[in-house]
């Protein structure tokens, strides 16, 4: 599962989780976002209950984008404990994701 991710509940899912949570800024415009979409719905399948994982749109919350620094998109970053502690920007390929999701589950 997917989650929808805002500025109302991004405090409460994600920096609150229990969870590590992966969180995927990007834009309905954005090719190489659409591009890595079906990558992160499958991750999310993969790794549900070990990672949250939810997308948030930056042109509808660009508070949140801007509270941490998003330039380019996509941009993700794996939140513990209510910080970032890694991240990928741009689009990669699902063996590079995978290792990511791996040292952060």
């Amino acid at each position: 599962m997917v989650y929808t991710f805002t500025t109302e509940n991004f405090d409460a899912e994600v920096l609150k989780s229990d969870v590590p949570v992966f969180v995927d800024f990007y834009a309905d415009w954005c090719g190489p976002c659409k591009m890595m979409s079906p990558v992160i719905d499958k991750l999310a399948d993969e790794y549900a209950g070990k990672i949250k994982v939810g997308k948030i749109n930056v042109d509808d919350h660009p508070e949140i984008a801007a509270r941490y620094g998003i330039m380019s998109i996509p941009n993700m970053k794996f939140f513990k404990g209510g910080a970032v502690v890694d991240e990928v920007i741009g689009a990669v390929p699902k063996p590079v994701m995978k290792q990511k999701f791996e040292a952060n589950a």
